[in-house]
């Protein structure tokens, strides 16, 4: 395992750069390789200019190098977001487009007995492991981009959901986010381990350990006085102690806990990352064991411009609306098309408060309107209202007391951390 971590270090481009090429070196003489990066959403990893730097150097020495953004269930980026993410310099056909209800090779079946030991009873269906058909082509090395920071399906991001989610198939995708939202959000947020880790790690383990795959794991903290971003750990190897390891610098880093509650909470969603309520609902996902009962979630959302990224999920998510565990079981039970998009009932589960605080969502103009919104079980304010009150140009990460004396908590990018309420956050590593 090659890595560099501490909660005072920040690595800067040269060593990054040094880092990774000590990695290819490693790797030995290659001819064709394939990156899994992840897409804009996870602009704040750095792995775009670590995917730039890998191209770079094995393109300059007539090394085959394709490009597979980690989608799963996401809108194909367009050239912009390409562009914004992994810079100017790479073609843009060697970006390839992962299709995970199409373009997906099953590779085994996980049976019905281990999901029903993972999900203490709660459900017992077979999972198909599926992954895209390029993983198979014959590359002599496949490097799984990521950064790791808390995640509400699996505890901790990357490692092997960046393969069986990330460029995996409809089956495990909606298979294991349901697992994910009857083990509670609550128990899962934060962890090392889970049942979805469990999961993710059988299925690798089990049906694509012939894969040559290395990752390539980051820890970002951002400095909230300056909103600089900085790369606390670097970690690269095939085996489990690389994502171990990185998780134990992550929970150090990305995870605030606080001394009381705050009665209302402050979101901002940025424009380039935040489109939809998938993605956006991170606002909900990261906040919820911070904010007190009867207490209020306000998300300044000014690019927002759909539910799913997906249009038979954005079709579900319409339909059924965020209105908690109760209400979205009985949805499941009822219809076959909410029955066979389980990632989308569990969306709708992890995007609800279950009752217990008010979601505001504050969309911009042009984009969703204040009654779909409403329609789908939230309170609706429009943006350039809001912001003017809560105003993120002027507003610090952290407790804000405003002119008239309310009192918010403000996040600024809720991708890059967790917040809970000390006593309700479950410290295990």
């Amino acid at each position: 395992m090659i890595s560099r971590f501490g909660e005072d270090v920040s690595i800067q481009p040269a060593e990054l750069r040094g880092l990774v090429f000590q990695c290819l070196e490693n790797a030995g003489q290659l001819k064709k390789v394939l990156i899994l990066p992840p897409d804009h959403t996870r602009l704040n990893s750095m792995a775009g200019p670590i995917t730039e730097m890998v191209y770079e150097k094995l393109t300059g020495e007539g090394v085959q190098v394709d490009i597979l953004p980690t989608l799963g269930t996401h809108n194909p980026m367009t050239e912009a977001q390409l562009r914004m993410m992994f810079g100017d310099s790479i073609p843009l056909d060697a970006f390839k487009v992962h299709d995970w209800r199409n373009e997906v090779v099953r590779k085994g079946v996980i049976a019905s007995e281990m999901l029903s030991e993972l999900s203490a009873g709660k459900v017992d269906y077979t999972v198909g492991v599926e992954v895209n058909k390029m993983l198979l082509e014959g590359y002599d090395l496949i490097l799984s981009v990521g950064q790791v920071v808390p995640h509400e399906v699996v505890g901790m991001a990357n490692y092997t959901k960046n393969i069986v989610v990330g460029a995996g198939g409809s089956d495990i995708i909606n298979k294991s986010h349901f697992l994910g939202a009857v083990a509670g959000i609550e128990n899962i947020l934060g962890q090392t381990d889970s049942p979805v880790r469990s999961l993710f790690n059988h299925a690798v383990e089990t049906f694509l350990s012939d894969l040559p795959i290395v990752y390539l794991l980051t820890v970002m903290e951002q400095d909230y006085d300056t909103r600089e971003m900085h790369m606390r750990g670097f970690y690269a190897g095939a085996e489990s102690a690389v994502f171990e390891e990185a998780c134990d610098l992550a929970r150090k880093v990305n995870i605030t806990l606080l001394d009381r509650e705050p009665k209302k909470v402050v979101v901002y969603l940025d424009p380039h990352e935040f489109q939809s309520t998938w993605l956006g609902n991170k606002a909900v996902y990261r906040t919820r064991m911070a904010i007190a009962d009867d207490g209020e979630l306000i998300v300044l959302a000014p690019a927002l411009k759909e539910f799913g990224e997906d249009p038979t999920i954005d079709r579900m998510i319409r339909k059924f609306g965020y209105y908690g565990t109760p209400a979205t079981l009985k949805a499941v039970e009822e219809d076959e098309e909410l029955r066979n998009n389980l990632s989308a009932a569990a969306h709708l589960i992890h995007g609800s408060s279950e009752g217990r605080f008010k979601i505001t969502y504050c969309p911009g103009e042009g984009g969703v309107t204040l009654d779909e919104v409403r329609s789908v079980g939230f309170e609706a304010e429009a943006y350039a209202e809001m912001a003017a009150r809560y105003n993120p140009e002027t507003l610090k990460d952290g407790f804000n007391t405003l002119p008239d004396g309310e009192e918010i908590f403000y996040i600024s990018n809720p991708a890059l951390g967790l917040w809970a309420y000390r006593e309700k956050f479950k410290d295990s590593a």
